[in-house]
């Protein structure tokens, strides 16, 4: 199984790992564009005003420059540690035991707008780029889609997609029958679906501690389906809507 999570916006300062390498990332195949992202992004950091507009930030948030400025110096932290907000909140790796964590290495990945496919544990530094942010030189959309997009399509076995519609534009789902968009709906009273925003993120995060603590063996997308309505979990395909047979609901 593979499990495809968006990143967030906030992440944690600090950390007591060696400083980025990034030779010891998942997917050693996409070290050459995260090189060449990184040296654009550190450069551009050397001008503040370029740097803000590019991460179309306010004075507020001045302080990420300095962060992306030093980001191949400043301690690492695994991913799934790095990462905080709504859905890393729920997710609350910090608290999973030895084993959740060991299967959080092997089935998760965070989609990176910096990095591309990271691994939960893979060690990184604190940084600011989002999936619409934009580096002069670079657009993002064109940079990782084809590789991204080529390693999903070799990845074998069931493929949960929880990333934002912007993320997975920069690399998209296969087509596959073991390969699932999930999106997060609510029912309200009068029976009608609406995707949610704040509570899409929060369930995200409880869907995804609940799979890493269960550990399931799962053969098929109607496994996964199975497993969710075992743990309290309702995901489903919908006839007549716009769910596609490549989408999934979950009702939160």
């Amino acid at each position: 199984m593979r499990l495809l999570l968006p990143p967030s916006e906030t992440k944690r300062d600090g950390g007591n790992g060696a400083p980025l390498d990034l030779t010891r990332l998942a997917h050693p195949e996409l070290t050459g564009l995260r090189r060449q992202l990184v040296d654009r992004v550190v450069a551009l950091a050397d001008d503040p005003d370029a740097m803000m507009r590019a991460l179309r930030l306010g004075p507020r948030l001045a302080s990420e420059v300095d962060r992306n400025r030093r980001l191949r110096e400043t301690p690492t932290m695994p991913a799934i540690d790095r990462y905080t907000g709504v859905l890393f909140d729920a997710l609350d790796a910090g608290s999973l035991d030895d084993a959740s964590r060991s299967f959080a290495a092997e089935t998760v990945v965070v989609h990176s707008a910096l990095f591309g496919f990271v691994g939960a544990l893979d060690p990184v530094p604190a940084y600011r780029l989002s999936h619409d942010s934009r580096v002069p030189g670079i657009a993002l959309r064109r940079h990782w889609r084809s590789a991204l997009a080529g390693r999903l399509t070799d990845d074998r076995g069931v493929t949960v997609d929880l990333r934002s519609e912007g993320y997975a534009e920069l690399g998209p789902l296969p087509r596959r029958v073991d390969s699932v968009f999930v999106r997060i709906v609510s029912i309200g009273a009068d029976g009608r679906r609406r995707a949610l925003n704040h509570f899409n993120k929060q369930a995200k995060g409880r869907f995804t501690r609940a799979l890493l603590e269960s550990r399931p063996e799962l053969a098929s997308v109607d496994g996964l389906i199975d497993w969710a309505a075992r743990k309290g979990f309702t995901l489903e395909v919908r006839d007549g809507s716009a769910v596609g047979p490549h989408e999934l609901e979950l009702v939160a």
